[in-house]
């Protein structure tokens, strides 16, 4: 009976170092065959000065590859400010802005959304956001809510105490709603999409929020001469760029007097990462030096198909280029 009974115990025990084993052993292939999908949030240039609020730590002076968190203020004192969120999302911000950052999901399913309170940004997403992603930014009176795109938006109000929000799109399109005194948002009639090359104001006052003369083209007199800049740097629609420059402030590169000089101001020195996409998950990557081009891939991830990008331009900024299947 006490050789059974050692029996037993013995089973019993190989039975549950083997599913200890078990255990372990899908745990490590979880971990090796997990792909990298955790976002970044990053200052990825700064000029000028700006603090970063963080609820456990407090305030903390911005610097350039500064990590950000989840729920981090921004205010930005004096000068702008680049904010880089996974590798494909690009936040600039200009002086006297204030804005609280919310980025939850990973890279592949990320969920963005930016409470500004004063101040204005312009937001560069260069990549389609998947099924599950979202990109959001709040004011305190509207919403909108974009997929791929190229916007501004800008807060402030006038003597009388009337709250303006304005956007502008220079690419793709954003959808506006409004939102009350109360907090609640307008019912679906009362959304706007907006598309590029086109602007709405929404106001609030001490009786109700509603949108100021409906949409209308961007009056490119009004915006900033920073903003000018960096939309000319970023977006490739012609007839945008020329009104760019019609209203006297925008930079043409190839005008400029020292072309470097600018490009430095904008992105950095370099080299940069150029990074190829299939599927949204990383199929290789090149460090290019500034100003020159890279090279388009010997291998390529299916037989039919084709990268979307110009392996003529040259680098001049951190890039992401997805495969496009046929």
């Amino acid at each position: 009976m006490e050789k059974e009974n050692g029996k037993k115990k013995l089973i019993i025990i190989i039975a549950a170092a083997v599913a200890v084993i078990g255990i372990i052993i899908a745990v490590i292939l979880v971990l090796v065959n997990r792909k990298d999908t955790y976002r970044i949030i990053k200052v990825y240039e700064i000029q000028g000065e700006a603090i970063i609020e963080r609820a456990d730590i407090g305030e903390i002076a911005a610097y350039e590859n500064m990590v950000l968190s989840s729920g981090d203020k921004i205010m930005m004192n004096q000068g702008t400010m680049t904010l880089q969120l996974d590798n494909d999302k690009y936040v600039y911000v200009e002086e006297g802005s204030e804005f609280e950052l919310q980025a939850t999901g990973d890279a592949n399913n990320s969920k963005t959304v930016i409470y500004l309170t004063r101040g204005a940004i312009t937001n560069e997403i260069q990549n389609k956001l998947s099924a599950d992603a979202s990109y959001e930014v709040n004011t305190p009176n509207s919403t909108m809510a974009v997929r791929g795109t190229v916007f501004y938006v800008s807060v402030y109000e006038d003597d009388d105490g009337v709250f303006f929000t304005k956007v502008c799109v220079f690419d793709g399109t954003v959808e506006t709603n409004l939102v009350y005194a109360d907090g609640t948002l307008a019912d679906e009639a009362k959304i706007v999409d907006v598309d590029y090359g086109n602007q709405v104001v929404i106001f609030e006052d001490q009786e109700t929020t509603d949108y100021l003369d409906g949409m209308q083209e961007i009056n490119y007199e009004e915006l900033p001469d920073t903003v000018k800049q960096v939309v000319e740097n970023i977006i490739e629609n012609t007839d945008i760029i020329q009104k760019l420059q019609e209203s006297g402030s925008a930079v043409n590169p190839s005008e400029s007097n020292n072309e470097n000089d600018s490009e430095e101001a904008d992105y950095g020195p370099g080299p940069f990462t150029v990074t190829f996409l299939y599927n949204g998950t990383l199929f290789g990557s090149q460090e290019v030096e500034k100003g020159t081009c890279v090279q388009e891939p010997l291998l390529m991830p299916e037989a039919a198909g084709h990268w979307d990008f110009d392996f003529n331009t040259a680098i001049i900024r951190d890039t992401e280029i997805s495969w496009v299947s046929e």
